[in-house]
């Protein structure tokens, strides 16, 4: 076996904490512009001017996440970007492939380097005095080679699907907001569709040991788009009813927001995969928007409360200061645009290929990101090579 050595991270890396300027909101405001500005957990803003040009490891410094790793700590940035003080920011120097670091920071215990209770800090000299195991350089950049396969293919779904996102919504637009029928009858949401609140839990309910997960807000990516990484396994309690379940292609509306930002209250997804689960139920933050049968057209009707026009909607019935809250009446008041049943079906049938494709791609990402994370502790550890995946 090719020898593998012990380091701490401050031998292999180079530090570059003190090129990073920090810029507040207000001053991101006057320099908005199209180039990535980074925080602890990524990309925060867009502003006109970088400081980074090239790839380097962004480690968050601190954060909730560092102790929860909900998301990983650790990412690595390409082209032009800013980064303020949120994040450490590193290169290799020599020793490391700085991709293999990066998997090596998302897949350790770094709890004994954390300090901080209400805010979970990782200092620098804490970071450099992280102990990691390495194997011989070329053997770094063979994992990493093979697990880049991986996250390409990952990133390649994502790409798409953000696509056919856009597309979707871009025929919304043609034949609602560019072209639409003078004789198309305004009607409000809830004379097409029935509305269903989600289930109730506790804590005590959660566990990483269920076939049962349950859709939250966490699902809800922020600029849009639903993630399986949200959901929550659980064992429900005997007050779970029917309703609560969630179907592939179900509607789902989110009904609270932990963002000061509203950033998530009001998106709308269908779920589009179940992930790792056999049944997935949806949580009391989300709304479940069931078509009535004098609609049944879930993709045109999703399309609708996708675009932005509810967003906007949705942003006048909050209220809440520290958790944002949905009034109930902002479903069911929504204004749309009935089309004619012909019509709306012929609307339907070219919409439904784009959001099952989108499934496709997510169901096959799912089944990525599961091969990914069992293959690479045991590369990372020796026990598996890559000679022996080849063969």
């Amino acid at each position: 076996m090719e020898e593998w050595k012990e380091y701490k991270l401050g031998e292999v890396i180079n530090i570059l904490d003190y090129k990073r300027i920090p810029l507040s909101s207000a001053e991101r405001k006057t320099r908005e512009g199209g180039f990535p500005y980074y925080g602890a957990q990524g990309i925060i803003d867009y502003i006109d001017d970088y400081i980074f040009d090239g790839t380097y490891l962004l480690i968050a410094e601190d954060g909730e996440n560092l102790k929860s790793k909900k998301q990983d700590i650790a990412q690595l940035a390409h082209g032009k970007y800013w980064v303020n003080n949120h994040a450490h920011i590193v290169e290799s120097n020599g020793i490391c492939d700085i991709r293999y670091l990066c998997y090596i920071l998302n897949n350790i215990d770094l709890s004994g380097y954390i300090t901080g209770s209400a805010q979970p800090k990782l200092n620098q000299a804490n970071l450099s005095a992280i102990s990691i195991i390495l194997p011989p350089l070329n053997l770094q950049e063979q994992i990493a080679d093979f697990i880049s396969m991986f996250d390409n293919k990952i990133e390649l779904n994502q790409r798409i699907n953000d696509n056919l996102e856009q597309q979707a919504q871009a025929l919304f637009k043609s034949w609602f907001v560019d072209n639409p029928n003078s004789n198309w009858k305004k009607i409000s949401l809830s004379e097409v569709a029935s509305f269903v609140g989600g289930y109730s839990y506790t804590g005590k309910e959660l566990t990483d040991f269920s076939n049962v997960a349950m859709a939250t807000i966490k699902n809800f990516v922020r600029n849009g788009g639903f993630k399986a990484g949200g959901f929550k396994g659980i064992n429900p309690s005997a007050k779970l009813k029917e309703c609560h379940y969630a179907n592939l292609f179900d509607i789902l509306v989110a009904h609270t927001d932990l963002t000061q930002n509203a950033d998530v209250i009001g998106n709308t997804e269908l779920l589009l995969t179940c992930g790792k689960y056999n049944s997935i139920i949806f949580s009391m933050d989300l709304v479940k928007v069931l078509p009535k049968e004098i609609f049944p057209y879930r993709f045109l009707l999703a399309t609708m409360l996708k675009n932005k026009m509810f967003k906007g909607h949705c942003l006048g019935y909050i209220n809440g200061t520290t958790v944002l809250h949905l009034n109930k009446k902002a479903l069911p008041e929504f204004e749309i645009r009935k089309p004619s049943d012909s019509e709306a079906k012929i609307m339907n049938e070219i919409l439904a290929p784009y959001y099952k494709r989108m499934a496709k791609l997510l169901q096959e990402t799912d089944k990525l990101i599961s091969l990914r994370d069992t293959l690479l502790p045991k590369l990372m550890s020796g026990e598996l090579k890559i000679n022996d995946i080849n063969n």
